[in-house]
């Protein structure tokens, strides 16, 4: 799924990619390399994320985008970056089929009728979602005649960011020493790195997507390929870990650690704070299947959270569904330096988004 605000992705097939996900507490990027069908992982890099009072400067982010690469090492400059979960306003519309510059230019002059408010100096993109193949249970209906003079319409994801932040992303980008090819919003990436990782699960059942971050969570429920619902829970691993910290009266580093290597000792300070986020979730699915009559079959998490097998279960418990965890990068060429390989496995799940993104652009 090609979600990117900037013009000129997919003009171009490219060797290598630098992916960067601009997390609230930690910068994930990766380098990927292009190998005939497949996909290679070169390096990977978590940073801390720049500090700021109130907004993240552009010469901060310069800096920080300067250590991003220095880290990654990498030879190419060619960059697309994974905004965060409130930074962007996304919408599933109806549109005429139409060239998508003419679409963008309907979005950004209706705002209030397609995007439910007023949104007001933001840039917009969209992706039209392919036909899904009918069922042979919808084979069975007869279609409705269209009305007489009606012109089809398309199903559309429409994205919206400010015009003020895609311009100082693109500035520090650049004066990092890098080439701002993509920006994509965040909730795409586990979209397009689980197609990547089960494209059979994907392509065949109904399956909801739980991504775990440092102050949100994003939801998305996917009915055979087609992304039907996404949501944004402001519940993250941070209000998980101060709720712990406060309940046992302990540090927030010390919580921060317990929360995911411990297990039965703080299984009931733990549930108090993970079963908010269940019962949002279990919200998201109960609308679906109300919706389309099918069961969410199952719920892939992703993020820091997901290595907890404790929080895993507390979400199982909730959403009476099976609740795993998943790693994109099992489905990719492993040429990581010594260290990287050894502790990849581990870390994995963080780089969802970032390298969802990089398929965005690549």
């Amino acid at each position: 799924m090609a979600l990117p605000f900037l013009n000129g992705i997919g003009s171009k097939k490219r060797a290598q990619m630098i992916a960067v996900d601009l997390g609230a507490r930690k910068t994930k990027a990766v380098l990927l390399e292009r190998r005939g069908e497949s996909l290679a992982l070169l390096r990977y890099a978590l940073l801390d994320a720049p500090i700021a009072e109130k907004k993240v400067s552009n010469e901060q982010l310069t800096e920080h985008l300067r250590a991003v690469a220095a880290a990654l090492d990498a030879d190419t400059k060619t960059t697309a970056l994974a905004i965060g979960l409130d930074d962007v306003v996304m919408r599933q519309v109806e549109l005429p089929p139409i060239p998508k510059d003419d679409m963008r230019m309907v979005l950004k002059n209706n705002t209030k009728g397609y995007m439910q408010q007023d949104l007001p100096s933001h840039v917009f993109d969209c992706y039209i979602f392919p036909p899904k193949a009918a069922s042979s249970k919808s084979q069975a209906k007869v279609p409705e005649p269209a009305r007489p003079g009606a012109s089809p319409k398309l199903k559309v994801l429409v994205a919206a960011a400010k015009q003020q932040l895609m311009a100082g992303l693109q500035e520090a980008t650049r004066s990092a020493g890098l080439n701002p090819e993509s920006v994509v919003p965040g909730t795409i990436g586990p979209i397009n790195a689980f197609e990547l990782a089960m494209p059979e699960i994907f392509a065949r059942d109904s399956v909801a997507l739980v991504d775990i971050g440092f102050k949100h969570s994003s939801v998305c429920v996917l009915d055979r390929g087609e992304l039907i619902l996404t949501r944004v829970v402001n519940i993250g691993g941070d209000r998980m870990t101060a709720g712990l910290a406060e309940t046992m009266n302990i540090s927030y580093a010390e919580a921060e650690g317990i929360k995911v290597g411990m297990g039965q000792e703080v299984q009931s300070a733990l549930e108090m704070q993970v079963m908010p986020l269940g019962r949002e979730i279990r919200a998201s699915l109960d609308f679906f299947e109300h919706q389309n009559d099918r069961p969410v079959s199952q719920v892939f998490v992703s993020g820091g959270s997901a290595q907890s097998e404790l929080i895993l279960g507390i979400l199982k418990s909730e959403l009476i569904a099976d609740c795993k965890p998943w790693n994109v990068v099992s489905s990719l060429q492993l040429s990581l330096p010594g260290h990287q390989a050894a502790e990849v496995e581990h870390i994995g799940s963080q780089l969802t988004v970032a390298i969802g993104a990089a398929l965005a652009a690549f």
